[in-house]
């Protein structure tokens, strides 16, 4: 009989604190290896973390909502006796779905000490590894070399059908089916947007059927669950007349971000409003289009592909302003943020590789991104590297916005809603389905000219999508 005590791992980069949001075990529970223990937050995601050991839980170092160091004690375990290990288990990381590989340093970390009895290497702080394919193919380019700065003519791709999607679980579930001789392909998950939970596993071994999936809200509806909004009426007269929220976690990331972008990055802004009349009946006819079924389609796919191609145009959009060696570094890789509002807070998660994605995989990309952000599992290396942003207001019925840049980029582009509006067309006023874009840029790299250009340029795609999209 021996103890171990499982140190609270840095589960992104260089983070050094986190907050125990839900114990999912007990004093005095015998858990097995890779049986989720506990979601934490830190100031990027929620994070789920599997267990190093096979023992008895002998005691946990905190109480939810307590927050805790990195590398402090966070599980005491008893190993050995009656406590038996599970089978070793070799667990690899997932190769990255995208075409660009992960940021340097964005790998996970294996747990401390040697690997003994009850014990394994074990990936620790991967929280729920993003398991819906993604389809990356690239944009065919016409008239430019792979490795010319900036291709000459906008990419012209072919629609193709949404690739068959991998069961979604996390990695300790996938485990544990595994483990147990269980093709996980045939279970229908009973978590949020069909997550497939251990409970599934469990009730698949014993023979038990699942009860029906949980499906979540439309992708283009507003998210009003934030902990400002979606207050009753009854709580506003009856409840506290002050309440204090902590500011912590990703509340407490987003406002640090914030300040540091508003008092360190000279912002500025150009805005247009956009005819997108025949973007609307673009998505409108691909909708219809059988091999495109279950293809969640929207604007902001429209909005997101328009930005990855201004970025090939005006390669000096897609940078960031390095103030210690006084360079602006410029990347050749679209790493997009799409803005977020959850329950927890505003996060800016990242597409990697957006710019290689043709229409079927950005929507996809998306649809994961948002079920993620929403589902509280978005992971820590989705966090980091974003080169170009978009926030999309529009779902929230407000015609503008001049956003705040995060922090490292060099623009963002603030979409607001399409709504009928009078346009003049050939001297008549007709009525057209219109939205207001809006850029703010870093103005030490980005000038007014190049930002009115590219905004131009996205203005210019939006009102006539067809030839970069669909192949002639």
């Amino acid at each position: 009989m021996s103890e171990e005590i499982f140190l609270l791992p840095d589960v992104g980069e260089g983070l050094t604190e986190a907050e125990i949001v839900t114990w999912k075990v007990a004093v005095g529970d015998v858990v097995t290896l890779n049986q989720p223990l506990v979601d934490i937050e830190t100031a990027k995601a929620t994070v789920e973390l599997p267990s190093p050991y096979a023992g008895t839980v002998v005691a946990l170092h905190g109480n939810v909502g307590d927050v805790l160091e990195v590398h402090k004690p966070l599980i005491t375990f008893e190993i050995g006796g009656g406590a038996s290990a599970a089978p070793a288990a070799t667990t690899q990381a997932a190769p990255p779905t995208s075409t660009e590989a992960a940021p340097a340093g964005a790998t996970s970390d294996k747990t401390e000490g040697s690997v003994g009895e009850g014990r394994e290497a074990v990936l620790i702080g991967y929280g729920v590894a993003n398991e819906d394919a993604v389809v990356t193919r690239k944009h065919r380019r016409q008239g430019a070399a792979p490795t010319a700065p900036a291709p000459a003519a906008p990419a012209a791709v072919s629609v193709a059908p949404l690739s068959e999607v991998a069961p979604r679980s996390t990695p300790p579930v996938r485990l544990y089916a595994k483990q147990h001789g269980l093709d996980i392909s045939s279970l229908s998950g009973t978590g949020r947007d069909g997550l497939i939970t251990r409970d599934d596993v469990e009730q698949a071994l014993s023979g038990t059927p699942s009860a029906p999936a949980r499906v979540s809200a439309p992708i283009t509806g507003p998210n009003t669950t934030s902990r400002f909004v979606g207050r009753d009426l009854e709580s506003w007269s009856t409840g506290p007349k002050e309440e204090r929220i902590p500011v912590k976690g990703v509340l407490r990331s987003m406002a640090e971000a914030m300040v540091q972008s508003a008092f360190t990055q000279p912002r500025a802004a150009v805005w247009v409003r956009v005819d997108a009349s025949r973007t609307m009946d673009l998505l409108a006819s691909l909708k219809n289009q059988p091999s495109l079924a279950g293809v969640r389609l929207s604007p902001l796919t429209i909005v997101a592909l328009a930005v990855c191609d201004a970025a090939r145009h005006f390669p000096g959009l897609n940078s960031s302003f390095d103030a210690a060696a006084n360079e602006v570094v410029v990347r050749r890789s679209v790493n997009l943020g799409i803005a977020a509002n959850t329950p927890r807070g505003l996060i800016v998660p990242n597409i990697k590789g957006a710019d290689q994605l043709d229409l079927v995989g950005m929507a996809t990309a998306l649809t994961v991104l948002v079920d993620k952000a929403r589902q509280g599992t978005t992971t820590p290396n989705e966090m980091i590297g974003t080169t170009l942003s978009i926030t999309n207001v529009g779902p929230f019925g407000v015609d503008a916005a001049i956003p705040i840049l995060p922090p490292g980029t060099g623009a963002i582009l603030a979409v607001g809603q399409i709504a009928k509006a009078p346009w003049v067309v050939d001297d008549e006023v007709v009525v057209r389905q219109v939205v207001e874009l809006a850029m703010a840029f870093d103005h030490r790299q980005v000038d007014g000219a190049m930002a009115s250009a590219v905004l131009a340029h996205i203005g210019r795609f939006l009102n006539d999508p067809a030839p970069a999209i669909i192949a002639g």
